[in-house]
């Protein structure tokens, strides 16, 4: 081989080498650049687990699979008086005979007490008492009551009440007396508490 074939040859070699380099070169895959991470400190903060529940709270009793129970139903048993249905006669015939033993009582009192002063007019009955005051008692006809004023307890309304009038009480056994109705307590029972005077008697209709 001639110096100038072997020249060739040798620039054959050096740039098939270049060309192979540079496609190796080309095709090579690229090495992926990794970011740059940054761990985030964030404070500790201590939590209490939470509980979740499905089923309403509101409906839940002292048991955790019991119903929240109902209240009871208290009802009153005690049975409000209910003034009586009286004529205007028979209303003026209960309550002018009660006055009248109102009246003979502190009659009594006062024939045995000088002190004590007792006035009758116009149905209307004024009894003073020097140590406690002067009570006042009268006919209300538009109500068909009897009206007290007490130095005492103040004023009360007292309505007319029969009672034993059931269909298992025996006929003619039903009695009446004056009810103060807030409270059911009786005009004889306020003249025994605050006089002692014991105004207890049947009063029929």
């Amino acid at each position: 081989m001639t110096r100038q074939s072997l020249s060739r040859a040798t620039g054959l070699v050096g740039r098939s080498i270049r060309t192979s380099t540079n496609r190796t070169a080309l095709f090579a895959p690229r090495r992926a650049v990794a970011a740059p991470t940054t761990r985030a400190i964030l404070p500790f903060v201590a939590t209490q687990p939470r509980f979740i529940s499905n089923g309403s709270s509101q409906n839940r009793g002292i048991l955790p699979d019991s119903d929240n129970p109902a209240p009871p139903n208290v009802q009153d048993d005690a049975v409000k008086p209910t003034p009586a249905d009286l004529t205007d006669a028979e209303y003026h015939e209960v309550a002018d005979n009660y006055l009248e033993v109102i009246l003979s009582e502190l009659e009594n009192l006062a024939d045995k007490n000088e002190a004590v002063e007792v006035e009758y007019s116009a149905g209307v009955l004024n009894a003073t008492f020097p140590e406690i005051g002067t009570y006042v008692i009268n006919k209300q006809p538009p109500n068909k009551q009897i009206w007290l004023s007490s130095p005492i307890s103040g004023p009360k309304r007292y309505d007319y009440v029969v009672s034993g009038e059931g269909q298992n009480q025996k006929e003619d056994t039903a009695t009446g007396d004056w009810v103060y109705i807030r409270d059911g307590s009786t005009l004889a029972e306020l003249f025994l508490k605050e006089l002692n005077i014991d105004l207890t008697l049947p009063l029929g209709r």
